[in-house]
């Protein structure tokens, strides 16, 4: 069975439609079936490896759930399936047919020759924007994950944005943004306790929150505007940890716009002093997720049917 790479992980993960005959086997074996079910057998039907149940989209949905609901979903708009119940699917006389005259392999083009899915696909056409491509082409992936990938696609161009940004402004920006995301973090607590203490006296570090109302338990920040291919390496680290023991402190966050060496790295992770090194790349994410540096556009909202008002 062809199989598509997987953009996450390089996981091979079958194609959606690669799934129509297995679903439709299972539920001849067996109907009524709930969804999670068929999901559950179809993955053992088609042997697919730890790796590959575990797959994930962008949103963290499996990526074997999202292409096996949408199977389901296209075999009940060509009536080879029908939902006696919420979350429970039966085959109908017509997936029995389309089990017995397509033996190898049922695609999308075999779905056409009914009108219900005729009528399907031109309602998709009919809503969809005028450069969207809506018939499934070689490789196509169902609506929710192209969707998920095109605001992927979007949050990669804004990361690099952020941090080109970032590396041309003053370095004080950059701190209070550092600092700025910890907080969004939810670090500092409800009252956003931290703040940036940068400067010729900051003793070694640019930041600091605290965790309670005292300041009893404090985190310190070091934050390092660099160039990219301009590295931190581990003796930048080593002067931090110096700072952190002139503070009485046992942990600390390293945030640079760049990256660091492997040496650094290593050296992060064997010493007793908590450190946790936050890199440029991870830094623009988590500005994107926590709302730091950005603002919200537009938001469209995904809906299905409520099978329970039908009920």
């Amino acid at each position: 069975m062809t199989a598509t790479p997987d953009d996450d992980r390089g996981i091979e993960v079958p194609r959606f439609d690669h799934f129509f005959r297995p679903v439709l086997l299972e539920l001849e074996r067996e109907s009524p079936l709930r969804t999670r079910d068929v999901i559950s057998r179809v993955a053992d039907a088609l042997r697919l490896t730890e790796a590959q149940r575990t797959a994930a989209i962008p949103s963290g949905q499996s990526r074997l759930d999202n292409r096996t609901t949408w199977a389901c979903s296209y075999l009940y708009q060509a009536g080879a399936l029908t939902k006696p119940r919420r979350g429970i699917y039966e085959i109908t006389d017509r997936g029995r047919d389309l089990l017995r005259t397509r033996p190898d392999v049922i695609d999308v083009d075999d779905l056409l020759q009914f009108e219900e899915f005729r009528e399907f696909q031109q309602r998709k056409r009919d809503t969809a924007a005028p450069t969207e491509t809506v018939e499934p082409a070689e490789g196509d992936s169902p609506p929710r994950e192209r969707i998920e990938s095109a605001i992927k696609a979007v949050d990669t161009e804004v990361a690099a944005d952020l941090l080109r940004r970032l590396r041309e402004r003053e370095p004080r920006l950059f701190e209070q943004a550092v600092v700025d995301v910890l907080l969004a973090m939810g670090y500092g607590g409800t009252e956003q306790r931290g703040k940036r203490i940068g400067g010729t006296a900051d003793g070694g570090v640019d930041g600091v929150i605290d965790q309670d109302a005292l300041g009893l338990d404090q985190i310190y920040v070091q934050a390092k505007r660099y160039a990219q291919g301009n590295n931190v390496g581990r003796e930048a680290i080593q002067a931090f940890i110096g700072a952190l023991h002139g503070f009485g402190a046992s942990r600390g966050v390293f945030i640079t716009s760049s990256d660091f060496t492997q040496h650094a790295r290593d050296y992060a992770q064997q010493i007793p002093t908590r450190v946790i090194l936050i890199d440029g790349t991870r830094l623009a994410q988590l500005m994107i997720k926590y709302r730091v540096g950005v603002q919200v556009t537009t938001t469209y909202d995904l809906v299905e049917v409520d099978d329970d008002f039908f009920e």
